[in-house]
């Protein structure tokens, strides 16, 4: 992998609505502010597109380091959420909270598969880039 890697996007907006979030390389995504901050609540906002980065970034992650080690799983499911707060003068995010379901085949070394799924919440690339704390929290089931 070389590094850097270099990401671009663009948000078009009149004075009112959607705006209108893009990438050369995929479909537009409409965004508006949530419900909380006086949006219509229906579209996704900016802070669901964080919340939901969180945990894609996570199950890519999980999947690559599951790849790489030849670790046989079925399924993941990762459930998260993330809360906004005010520190001193600023509203940011302060924790992102992880609920990752995985489910490995009979046999499977749930020892191992929690090793991993620590690893991808350590490597994942969006965390490590917020000054938010993340939990996370597993469940590992056999099928």
């Amino acid at each position: 992998m070389n590094l850097p890697h270099d990401y671009q996007a663009s948000a078009t907006a009149k004075t009112d609505g959607n705006v209108l979030l893009a990438v050369a390389h995929a479909a537009e995504i409409a965004s508006h502010a949530p419900s909380e901050f006086g949006g219509p609540g229906d579209q996704w906002s900016p802070e669901d597109l964080l919340v939901a980065a969180v945990a894609d970034c996570f199950v890519l992650s999980f999947r690559a380091i599951a790849a790489m080690s030849k670790f046989e799983w079925n399924d993941l499911r990762c459930e998260a959420s993330g809360v906004l707060d005010k520190v001193e003068r600023d509203i940011q995010f302060t924790r992102f909270q992880l609920k990752a379901t995985l489910d490995i085949p009979d046999g499977g070394d749930s020892g191992r598969a929690q090793r991993l799924l620590e690893k991808a919440e350590a490597t994942c690339f969006v965390t490590n880039s917020l000054k938010a704390e993340t939990h996370l929290e597993t469940e590992i089931r056999t099928a």
